[in-house]
């Protein structure tokens, strides 16, 4: 197909666009919030970065280089970001500061660094050695915070500390993989609340009732993403990650529909009425294969895999009306809880429940990062 169409579209989201109201942010403009640091907007940071990096075009990376400067003050400190609240969402948007910090030199982005891998340093944790999702879930884990939190404490352990954390990051992954994982079906449960306690937990595992799709897109991500970024000192550690990728990934394709090409909403439940095929979770791992691939950590067909799922969310929901492009089949939110949220409880018919949206970050993101590994393919 022509991609050029999706040039136009990453255009489109840059030029309508400032620091505090970016077009792509559904949520935020929605519920009328303050402009405040957010996982939502570090998806489009790191995908555009990695468009900067990927082109040399300087005009993706002054965007994002004027975009987070709006939020970290020259002492380090974040607009918005309220460490109390122990939340691993706010860690995410944090990854992009080390490549500004290479790029611009400027100190208050390692002054944010630093603050935020503090938060890591005290986050409260299950008694498997997990991080709390956030303090308002005591004792949960989540899919999605395994890619919150862990690609930047990677980076960090990396860059700045040796890698002599390496030993709690795979500990983390492997807990959920040990606890979280389906073998029979091959896919991950959303939540795990260890103590379980939670109203949406299974009383015997703690575990949440079904296979929500970004929830898994972002632990593949999570996985690819901090694989990439482990050094050679400890090689049996990143072997490891790599075979649960692996192993995560191989499950996965069994669930790619076969018309569409893309996955379903919740994952296993293909046809079922008020299912659809989305958009997030379907680029994501599209994404993860293709990134998988690239990097050997997966067999190289999977290249081919995670290509023609991007087609497929291009068919299926990237419209052009008037010389508008848009991006639908994007699920605003889900999650679990808490208890003055009942709805929230994790079954098939809540994740279906919830608004479906077009041009949210948490589906865009994702595409464009998905971009850029077909651009790569395209090398």
């Amino acid at each position: 197909m022509d991609y050029s169409v999706i040039d136009r579209y990453i255009n489109r989201l840059i030029e309508e666009s400032t620091p505090d109201a970016p077009i792509w942010n559904i949520e935020n403009i929605q519920k009328g919030k303050e402009p405040a640091w957010n996982y939502i907007d570090g998806c489009m940071m790191t995908s555009l970065y990695n468009i900067y990096r990927l082109t040399g075009n300087k005009k993706y990376l002054d965007f994002v280089d004027e975009f987070i400067d709006y939020y970290v003050f020259d002492d380090g400190t974040i607009r918005g970001y309220e460490m109390s609240t122990y939340n691993v969402d706010n860690i995410n948007e944090g990854r992009v500061l080390f490549d500004l910090y290479k790029e611009t030199g400027k100190p208050k982005y390692k002054r944010a660094i630093n603050l935020l891998y503090s938060q890591l340093q005290s986050q409260p944790r299950t008694e498997t050695g997990n991080f709390w999702h956030k303090k308002i879930y005591p004792n949960q884990v989540w899919l999605d915070g395994l890619y919150m939190a862990q690609v930047f404490y990677t980076r960090y352990e990396t860059t700045f500390n040796r890698g002599r954390n390496y030993g709690d990051i795979v500990k983390q992954f492997r807990n959920v993989w040990l606890n979280m994982y389906d073998n029979d079906k091959q896919l991950y449960y959303h939540g795990w609340d260890v103590s379980k306690q939670a109203f949406w937990a299974d009383p015997e595992t703690g575990l949440s009732k079904s296979f929500w799709l970004r929830s898994v897109g972002w632990y593949t991500v999570g996985l690819v993403d901090a694989i990439s970024y482990f050094d050679l000192s400890r090689p049996n550690l990143k072997t490891e990650l790599i075979t649960i990728f692996r192993k995560t990934i191989e499950g996965l394709e069994q669930y790619i529909d076969p018309e569409k090409h893309m996955f379903w909403q919740v994952v296993d439940q293909k046809g079922r009425e008020g299912n659809y095929v989305e958009t997030s979770g379907s680029a994501m791992i599209a994404y993860a294969m293709m990134k998988g691939a690239r990097l050997g950590f997966v067999d190289r067909r999977f290249a081919a895999v995670g290509e023609k799922i991007f087609n497929g969310i291009c068919r299926e929901y990237l419209t052009e009306t008037d010389g508008e492009l848009n991006l639908g089949g994007i699920c605003l939110m889900a999650g679990l809880g808490p208890e003055s949220n009942p709805a929230r409880d994790g079954t098939y018919e809540y994740y279906i429940s919830e608004p479906v949206v077009e041009n949210d970050a948490k589906g865009t993101g994702p595409f464009v990062m998905a971009y850029t590994e077909i651009k790569m393919l395209r090398k």
